[in-house]
């Protein structure tokens, strides 16, 4: 297997024929699956080779579409094959799912995608392979419904979960499990979150449906609109002032449960890449000061530019909040919010790369770090203040039982309530400590977790 370092610099061979049209994004689209699949990249990583391309779009879609439906394609595909289909070449494999995931997802005749396929397999430099190509997808043509059926016989195939996750889903959340599944796989919606300072939401809409286009304002969030069909930032009024910024309407409620007031000071742990950074800065504008940490600096650098497109500040600093740095006093905010580092089981649908990347040793691993994150973040948060602690995992294994046991073992530390006047979306469910938000609920958000902390004085 090649290393990391090596696949980032990987090109497909130099094109010595003219290929059929769409072969070269097919081609593309395989080489980000291969990426993700057998480097370990993130698709967002795996993209950026493909930024400047006229067929960026396209490769996007059909990248992400087939490790949306990966593990259900891949165990379809494989009676096709003469050999275990982990012995295949990682390229070639990459290939074929997705080339069978154009055959049964895509509106094209699948005759074409074979066709596109085959000339795929020579631009990835695979053209010995190109008669096997042909051979396995024509078959795949004409047997998928009885294979693909035999793979939907089993729950975590039919959804194109790993088993392990659709377990730890089943143990948390039971008769819940299939349809925060089958909301995995549905293709998300582009939320909006409007500032009213600048913008109100009839405003925007009126705007929207001035250029042909359509959106609904969302009923238990006044700054909210979701748009009927997703569309580049440059085309939304108000964006580059910072009027609008797009968020799921489910991390639209970190900054109103923290509920900080005018004169405070406030910590924004965990920080980038800057969404409620900025919504913090415009919920409560005249803040003492506004903070923002990260322990990446580069993606610091996200957080700088929400910040500047609507003309607002904060001092950021990259740092590890595993332990207090030495730059931030004790008991010093007022208020500190901590989006953890999580396993991102609750943005499946905006991230199918994470049913491929995440490991069941994982989820201990991060609840190691939540941990201690949120004991350095209640050091730093002075008495009579509230922290808000959030994740975008549906596990409780990171979500309520990390701040279970960090309540049990610090006693100036109590369980805080829902802030007051502030509307509860529909499908909020109470947890023993916290509120759970799933993917696929009645609030139609990304999966969130959040609990309020008061430090007592």
């Amino acid at each position: 297997m090649k290393t990391r370092r090596e696949g980032a610099n990987r090109r497909p061979p130099a094109r010595r024929a003219r290929h059929a049209p769409g072969a070269e994004t097919l081609a593309r689209a395989a080489l980000v699956v291969e990426d993700v699949v057998h480097l370990g990249r993130s698709s967002d990583v795996a993209l950026e080779a493909a930024h400047e391309r006229a067929d960026r779009a396209a490769v996007r879609a059909i990248a992400l579409g087939t490790l949306r439906w990966y593990l259900r394609l891949v165990p379809a595909l494989a009676p096709l094959v003469s050999r275990p289909f982990e012995e295949l070449s990682p390229r070639l494999a990459a290939l074929l799912v997705t080339a069978a995931h154009q055959v049964e997802y895509s509106r094209g005749a699948p005759e074409t995608q074979v066709h596109l396929a085959v000339d795929a397999s020579r631009v990835i430099g695979e053209a010995p392979a190109s008669g096997m190509v042909n051979a396995v997808l024509r078959r795949f043509v004409a047997q998928r419904v009885e294979l693909l059926g035999n793979v939907d016989a089993d729950l975590a195939g039919k959804h194109a979960h790993p088993r392990w996750l659709v377990d730890a889903f089943a143990a948390a959340w039971g008769e819940r499990t299939e349809a925060m599944l089958t909301a995995n796989n549905r293709h998300p919606p582009m939320a909006l979150r409007v500032d009213p300072a600048q913008l109100r939401v009839a405003d925007f809409l009126r705007s929207w449906r001035e250029l042909g286009r359509e959106a609904h304002a969302v009923e238990w969030n006044p700054d909210a609109v979701v748009l009927e069909h997703a569309a580049a930032v440059q085309l939304l009024p108000g964006f580059d002032s910072g009027a609008v910024s797009v968020q799921d309407c489910g991390a639209q409620l970190a900054a109103p449960l923290l509920d900080a007031a005018p004169g405070m000071r406030v910590l924004d742990a965990c920080a980038a890449p800057g969404g409620k950074t900025l919504h913090i800065a415009q919920y409560t504008p005249e803040l003492a000061e506004l903070v923002a940490v990260d322990a990446d600096a580069r993606r610091l650098q996200r957080v700088r530019d929400n910040l500047d497109r609507a003309r607002r500040d904060a001092v950021l600093i990259a740092a590890d909040l595993t332990e207090r740095p030495a730059g931030l006093a004790a008991a010093s905010f007022d208020r500190v919010l901590v989006d953890a580092p999580c396993s991102a089981s609750g943005v499946i649908r905006r991230h199918p790369d994470i049913k491929l990347l995440r490991r069941p040793a994982d989820i201990a691993g991060f609840a190691a770090g939540q941990r201690k994150i949120l004991a350095t973040a209640f050091e730093l948060l002075r008495p009579g203040g509230r922290l808000i602690y959030c994740t975008c995992s549906v596990l409780p294994e990171e979500n309520e039982q990390v701040v279970a046991a960090f309540l049990r073992d610090e006693p100036s530390a109590a369980a805080g309530g829902w802030t007051e006047g502030l509307t509860r979306p529909p499908g909020l469910m109470d947890r023993p400590v916290g509120w759970q938000l799933l993917p696929g609920g009645d609030a139609a958000t990304d999966g969130f977790y959040y609990a309020s902390v008061h430090k007592q004085g």
